[in-house]
């Protein structure tokens, strides 16, 4: 297999991608259960938002064409991203949020041909050296068993649950390695 490089990609160039993005998407997502997860027009509307939110950051995974995608931006300090929690949030969330201390990873993809080379954690890796969020934040779809196994491997936390059928994982307080 030829080696994969990993580039941080700026706001502009990740509009100018968002074909390629959108075609990684469901590459990634073939053969999941749900229509969402061929639903390319609702991907593209969902990264047009996310990529206009503040402190949006993205890194890509290239082998000769994208096959690894990370990112996220950081949560608006009204709160939405945990409306519909059912639960009781940590200690101090609340309060990270208020003052913009909370990053959200808001996709992940990585070509099935890819997955279990550690591309996922590279990316990671490198998408969060930039930002000094005090807690970092997924929410995923409950039924996704690809999800929910990288966030364990990372050793990531459950948060909860979110209405409809959504799941919060949160980062360890100790820094990445």
């Amino acid at each position: 297999m030829t080696e994969v490089f990993l580039r941080r990609l700026s706001r502009w160039q990740a509009e100018q991608q968002r074909e390629s993005v959108a075609n990684l998407y469901v590459e990634a997502y073939r053969g999941m259960a749900g229509a969402e997860y061929r639903d390319r027009q609702g991907f593209l509307r969902r990264f047009e938002h996310d990529v206009q939110q503040p402190d949006f950051d993205m890194v890509v995974a290239d082998s000769g064409g994208l096959v690894g995608c990370l990112y996220g931006y950081r949560a608006a300090p009204t709160g939405e991203w945990w409306e519909g929690f059912r639960g009781i949030l940590p200690a101090g969330i609340e309060e990270q949020t208020a003052s913009g201390r909370v990053f959200l990873l808001s996709e992940l993809m990585v070509a099935p041909a890819r997955r279990g080379a550690g591309v996922a954690t590279r990316l990671r890796t490198l998408l969060l050296t930039r930002h000094t969020a005090d807690a970092v934040v997924a929410v995923i779809k409950r039924d996704d068993d690809q999800g929910r196994e990288v966030l364990r491997a990372w050793d990531w936390a459950k948060l909860g649950e979110f209405d409809p059928g959504r799941e919060g994982w949160l980062r360890p307080p100790s820094p990445l390695p």
